[in-house]
């Protein structure tokens, strides 16, 4: 790893963590994790208090692979609109959002926005 990337990975870790010291998921709003990597994007729902996922979305499943463009604004788009339909499958309507000290810009906003759009209250 370059000494570029090794720094931009630990600045993120440590923006990461200084967000996840306030917010908390829980059963009735769980947290709403984001990640994106240069060729794939997850989200998962989060109930911290008890350590399990409610739900989990990716670029990496068939059903998104078949649609194309894994690494893309639309395909975070589409990953959005997935979880949404999975979290309110699990009764869950209201989540707290975590960007995973990404900054909210392309594909991470527009993965939030998607699932705004598909239901989800933030």
């Amino acid at each position: 790893m370059s000494s570029v990337s090794k720094v931009r990975r630990e600045s993120r870790i440590r923006r990461h963590a200084r967000v996840r010291k306030s917010i908390k998921g829980t059963a009735t709003r769980p947290r709403l994790a984001a990640f994106r990597s240069n060729k794939h994007f997850v989200m998962q729902l989060i109930d911290d208090e008890t350590g399990r996922t409610i739900a989990a979305a990716s670029t990496h499943e068939a059903s998104m692979k078949s649609t194309g463009g894994s690494a893309t604004v639309e395909g975070a788009q589409r990953v959005g609109a997935l979880i949404a339909e999975r979290a309110k499958a699990a009764g869950v309507t209201k989540v707290v959002f975590d960007r995973g000290g990404f900054i909210y810009h392309g594909r991470i906003a527009a993965a939030a926005d998607a699932a705004r759009e598909a239901g989800l209250e933030f």
